[in-house]
């Protein structure tokens, strides 16, 4: 490893600073040059003396750079050195006139007088006593601050991790860190179990110590919500953790009846499932179990029956029908009849049965009636065809609660238990996509007496967070519930509905190609499966179902693997948008994005600004927020400037800094799970073998019901028997439909 370089000089001046990660760029003043430097260094203040170690870089537009990965600060050694420190801003209240005075007044010896004899420096002309005690109180600070950081990167902990927790914890840092360091998980963002874990391996904490086996259990029940479990079987907690820890169970089960009676776990019982078995111990983190119990209870709030006649809403209906020129089936009626005088409704079915008449029918009875309706559905997509289906605004779920706060995981609602939603009816859209947070988000911004009708097909695969919401609803049978059933007739000339139909039932589909819209192309071998999809977006798909190539969409069921996402990506990229010199590339991560790239948003960002301009590109609209699974296109990528411009849906135009291009990915290529809520004029799904787990039947059929136009496998068909057989789905672990009954 080469020898790394050393500098020293003072901070002349800091010309950016970001203040979430501490990354920072600063002048270096050294004997008469001056050097541009670069770091992750929170703390550093202008006019201090520091000596840093690293190395020089050459950046594409400002040239030569020093990078640095260590540092200690110096004490200024001489009066002017002594003056120039104090006088930079560093201490505050003294300017430079003020700095000049303390040195000429104590010399070399000013920083011992600050240090041991602080009261001296009222004998300084505009210095009280009080403010001495101020400057030497400063002086103090930074001292303590150093030092920290000194100490904490002994165990390799990285400066901008560094200043994060010495501002949690002060001076109380030296004994947190030697006797637990675990509480660094729980209280400060961006230290995870692993990283307290690696710290406490550095300070020689116990490999069966209390605080580790209850942050590591911690830590299992909270990666168990990404997988969308809401709870763990203890069996299943405690196998987990002694992977995790390499503990035995045994000595786990104290620590967890602690966890309990600390109110960090809740432990509840489900009955045997056999006579003469054990009761089943299920774990919850507690935060969860409390989530599950209070949005029961608002349900059940909800559930008000209203007085209403009927007979007289029967008549209500029939007026609409003439008027709209629409005819309900009696299922599509009573629906209607039930979202009228229940508080609480669910509207279930798959495709083709009619939901959307049935939920315009639904507007219009509201409407007549003289009430406000509020529309909304989980994601921007799934908003966006509930408002073409229906002709009425409807706004993502998290639009119309208000959105505040930052990234996903820390936002906030503006409509809450203490500001509801000001309405009378609101109509939920692909319930099925939502998680226990959301649900229980949306109920605490409805007062009893508001309707509220949920619509999904709970066929569809379940939500990417936490819980089985929908399902768990419908299966506690306590609230009123409609399953349309009947495909209709425009409906059923459609062989994607017909075969997602079949498919559902676990029926054979009949792979002969005699159909309009739905296709399989028989392909056995992985890379001559890929050069058929590139034919199909290129060729054949766009003038059949008149739609350019960045409107169809692949869908594969997974990330990894000959035909997952990212393979799948790089190549349809080189294919789809070829390089050429008039298109700027950029690198990132194992592959890089280019002018013209379909990319797609991977997390919730609430506070990312967007803006429509007119053809003169002046902004005639604006906001804030893009979600997950966002498309767009890549318009312009500025490497001076390191930014990329990204047009999504309705012409929004979004500014990500290189920095920022983490929450992106191509999407020329998607999963299944990421498709939910959207819709395309075709889809084209590889089918090729794959983990069982993945291969199941309501993947696939989510895949088939994302296409409106047509459906394209391409594939084994033994493969794609093998996923309508498999109707195994992944467990999730979730108890709403037991909080529910428990409260009846």
């Amino acid at each position: 490893m080469s020898e790394k370089e050393k500098v020293e000089g003072y901070v002349e001046h800091i010309i950016f600073r970001n203040e979430e990660n501490g990354y920072t760029v600063l002048n270096l003043s050294m004997k008469g040059r001056e050097l541009t430097c670069v770091g992750t260094l929170p703390m550093i203040g202008e006019g201090e003396l520091i000596e840093a170690s690293g190395d020089y870089i050459e950046h594409a537009a400002y040239g030569k750079q020093f990078r640095i990965e260590s540092y200690e600060t110096k004490v200024p050694q001489d009066s002017v050195a002594l003056e120039r420190y104090l006088g930079s801003g560093a201490i505050k209240g003294v300017g430079a006139a003020l700095a000049a005075r303390i040195v000429r007044r104590f010399g070399d010896d000013t920083l011992r007088i600050i240090e041991e004899e602080p009261e001296r420096l009222a004998e300084v002309k505009g210095i009280s006593e009080r403010k001495a005690r101020e400057i030497a109180q400063q002086v103090a600070e930074k001292a303590e601050m150093q030092n920290a950081m000194i100490f904490l990167s002994g165990y390799g902990i990285a400066l901008n991790l560094g200043a994060k927790i010495y501002q949690q914890y002060g001076d109380n840092v030296y004994r947190i860190l030697k006797e637990n360091p675990y509480k660094m998980a729980e209280d400060i963002a961006g230290v995870g179990f692993r990283t307290a874990d690696e710290i406490a391996g550095k300070i020689g904490i116990a490999v069966d110590s209390e605080f580790r086996i209850k942050s590591g259990l911690s830590y299992v029940l909270n990666q168990a919500t990404a997988e969308g479990h809401v709870y763990l079987p203890e069996p299943v907690l405690l196998r987990r953790g002694q992977e995790l820890l390499g503990v035995e169970p045994e000595r786990m089960q104290k620590s967890l009846q602690d966890m309990a009676i600390d109110k960090k776990a809740v432990i509840r019982e489900l009955p045997a499932e056999r006579e003469g078995d054990e009761p089943l111990r299920i774990v919850y983190a507690s935060q969860y179990y409390y989530l599950e119990l209070s949005t029961a209870r608002m349900l059940h709030e909800l559930n008000i029956t209203c007085e209403e006649d009927r007979e007289a809403i029967e008549k209500r209906i029939g007026k609409i029908e003439k008027k709209y020129q629409i005819e309900l089936d009696e299922m599509q009626k009573t629906a209607v009849v039930e979202a009228a005088y229940s508080g609480l409704m669910i509207l279930t079915g798959g495709p083709g049965t009619g939901k959307t008449t049935t939920i315009n029918a639904m507007i219009h009875y509201f409407e007549a009636e003289g009430l406000d309706i509020f529309l909304a559905a989980p994601t921007g997509r799934a908003a966006k065809r509930m408002t073409e289906a229906t002709g009425y605004e409807a706004r993502t779920i998290h639009r119309m609660l208000e959105i505040s706060g930052g990234a996903e995981g820390n936002a906030g609602f503006e409509r809450n238990e203490n500001n509801p939603l000001e309405t009378d009816v609101i109509i939920i859209d692909e319930m099925s996509m939502v998680d226990i947070n959301l649900i229980h988000s949306l109920l605490k911004a409805i007062v009893p007496g508001t309707r509220l009708i949920l619509v999904g097909d709970v066929n569809q695969l379940p939500s990417v967070g936490a819980g089985c919401v929908l399902k768990d609803i419908i299966d506690s049978e306590c609230f009123h519930v409609v399953k349309l059933t009947k495909i209709f007739r425009q409906a059923s000339q459609s062989d994607i509905i017909v075969n997602a139909h079949k498919i559902n039932r676990g029926e054979e589909v009949v792979l002969d190609n005699k159909s309009m819209d739905f296709f399989f192309l028989k392909r056995y071998d992985a890379d001559v499966i890929i050069s058929v999809v590139i034919q199909l977006i290129r060729q054949k798909l766009p003038k059949f179902v008149d739609a350019t190539p960045y409107d169809i969409q692949v869908l594969t069921p997974m990330r990894k693997g000959l035909l997952g996402v990212e393979r799948l990506n790089r190549i349809l990229q080189e294919y789809l948008n070829p390089p050429d010199q008039s298109k700027v590339e950029h690198e990132y991560g194992d592959g890089l994005f280019r002018e013209g790239d379909k990319v797609m948003q991977t997390k919730n960002n609430y506070q990312i600004e967007w803006e429509v301009r007119n053809r003169y590109g002046i902004p005639v609209d604006k906001g804030e927020g893009v979600f997950n699974g966002d498309t767009g296109i890549i318009r312009s990528i500025n490497s001076f400037a390191e930014t990329m411009e990204v047009e999504f849906d309705e012409r929004r135009m979004v500014e990500y800094s290189f920095k920022q291009l983490e929450e992106l990915e191509l999407a020329y290529a998607i999963t299944i799970h990421k498709s939910q809520g959207s819709e395309y004029p075709a889809v084209v799904i590889p089918v090729h073998s794959g983990p069982r787990m993945l291969m199941t039947r309501n993947l696939i059929y989510t895949a088939v019901t994302r296409a409106k136009a047509c459906v394209c496998l391409v594939g084994i068909p033994e493969v794609f028997q093998a996923m309508v057989d498999n109707e195994v789905e992944q467990k999730r672990y979730s108890g709403l439909k037991d909080r529910i009954l428990e409260i009846t």
